[in-house]
């Protein structure tokens, strides 16, 4: 590497880089980055100790002046980056797993570095239709028809909300605060956030309970929804799991669609965690149905293995995206009408957005849908193993067979109080995670903490499942 100098040495524009100088700078970058993807098998899954000083040392003023390349960089890789949650370590089986496959970092470099403006069609046809192809895929995927769409979002939140303010606009009033929605007690809190952004008072969100396989019950659905209209509520949208992120449960899709299709009821799948296992034979088993229902969120940073800031909503009919988004504005160009070329700011909130379609046309181009497909069945065996495994440890009770890739398991009681045995199981957790090998998280379910195994990196293969059972063993004889 040659001699370390400022990426502009001089003259009256420092901040435009002529070809070399890029090339110089990303090359330093380079260095750090594969010795940190090469680092990942054998760094900690998770490190938090001495993050607060971590953190408190980049609190600093705005310099005036830039420092050398390479001592910037130093600080970021050795000060920054290593503490944390290694969402990208192969022992990371915390909360939902995001992978960060290098061919997607590698296209936001490019989209970044051009950085064409994608929230109008005309802006950059290219780049435009290169999402809306990406989209067409997914919509196939769920098996929607061709007067779907739909939009890449920043993440499944983003895309609940989207999908919550279009069902609102496309079936109530603008006197909307009547209106009630249904959502199981395994539902994503960003669903209750959503309705509560679009303006509803948190009254009119009705939890409705769940069957012994932690599945949304349909019969206790059917009596809210009556009860409701006894008292003059306007029951519009039902929001059923296409993979609950405490246990991977997937909701009877098909006959939630039923039920909305009934009453009148929009029904939208937040499979952000479930939805890509579609790819997969078992997948499209455990979610069959999906296709009836009105609008599904899908984390392609989840079950693609993609970055971070990769959601997607789709929905059965684009015109109900477009109705409730589309805003007109004198400055604005023409906006497309023919179905195929989309302006993304007249069917999402954005106006200014990234070119996110490029990070997932990439690898897809590169690799093909079967490389991903292998790597979901590979995580859906790798949860089975996990089950297999946990359930000849007698000391353990193991919640049940995985409907996806998420094992959730305890210590079996030992007849203290509910507090003791919490604390039991908190304590085994951390011993578990002591080993820093792999990461573990846990949950409440009616109350009692459970323990959670996610698998659903494309880093985490058959020999760290195998030092994650280790740790399990060893936590039990502590």
């Amino acid at each position: 590497m040659p001699e370390d100098v400022k990426p502009q040495t001089g003259g009256d524009h420092p901040l435009e880089l002529d070809g070399d100088q890029f090339a110089d700078l990303t090359q330093r970058a380079l260095v750090h980055l594969s010795r940190y993807i090469d680092s990942l098998p054998s760094t900690p899954a998770m490190d938090c100790e001495g993050g607060v000083e971590a953190a408190r040392s980049f609190a600093s003023p705005m310099p005036e002046h830039g420092d050398a390349t390479d001592s910037v960089l130093d600080e970021l890789f050795s000060r920054a980056i290593p503490k944390g949650f290694n969402t990208a370590s192969p022992g990371y089986l915390a909360y939902i797993p995001g992978g960060g496959i290098l061919a997607s970092a590698v296209a936001d470099f490019i989209a970044c570095a051009v950085n064409r403006y994608v929230g109008v069609w005309q802006a950059s046809p290219g780049l435009a239709q290169i999402e809306s192809t990406v989209i067409r895929w997914f919509c196939e995927l769920v098996g929607y028809p061709s007067s779907s769409g739909g939009y890449l979002s920043t993440g499944g939140s983003m895309a609940n909300w989207t999908a919550l303010v279009t069902a609102r606009c496309h079936l109530l009033s603008d006197d909307f605060l009547r209106g009630t929605l249904y959502v199981s007690d395994q539902g994503h809190h960003s669903l209750e956030k959503a309705a509560l952004l679009a303006g509803f008072p948190r009254g009119n969100i009705r939890v409705i309970p769940t069957d012994s396989e932690l599945r949304l019950s349909v019969p206790h659905l059917r009596d809210a929804i009556g009860k409701d209209r006894k008292n003059d509520y306007e029951p519009f949208l039902v929001l059923a799991n296409g993979g609950t992120t405490n246990t991977g449960a997937v909701d009877d899709i098909s006959s939630i669609c039923e039920v909305a299709r009934d009453e009148g009821l929009w029904t939208h799948v937040d499979a952000a965690y479930g939805g890509f296992f579609l790819l997969t034979e078992r997948g499209r088993k455990a979610l069959s149905g999906i296709e009836g229902a009105d609008s599904v969120t899908l984390d392609p940073h989840k079950g693609l293995f993609l970055p971070y800031g990769t959601g997607c909503l789709l929905v059965r009919d684009l015109r109900h995206l477009r109705a409730a988004h589309s805003v007109h504005g004198e400055y604005m160009p023409d906006m497309q009408v023919e179905q195929d070329l989309v302006d993304f700011c007249e069917i999402s909130p954005e106006l200014s957005r990234d070119a996110r379609g490029l990070r997932l046309w990439f690898p897809f181009r590169l690799y093909g849908a079967g490389a991903f497909r292998k790597s979901l069945e590979e995580k859906l065996d790798l949860a089975r193993l996990a089950y297999a495994q946990l359930i000849k440890i007698e000391e353990l009770e193991v919640l049940a067979p995985p409907e996806l890739s998420i094992v959730a398991f305890r210590l079996k009681d030992k007849g203290g109080s509910l507090e003791v045995e919490n604390q039991r199981n908190e304590d085994f957790l951390c011993r578990i995670n002591d080993s820093r090998r792999v990461f573990l998280t846990g949950t409440k379910l009616d109350g009692r903490f459970t323990l959670r195994i996610c698998v659903l990196s494309f880093r985490t293969h058959e020999d760290r499942m195998l030092e994650c059972f280790a740790a399990i063993q060893a936590a039990l004889g502590e």
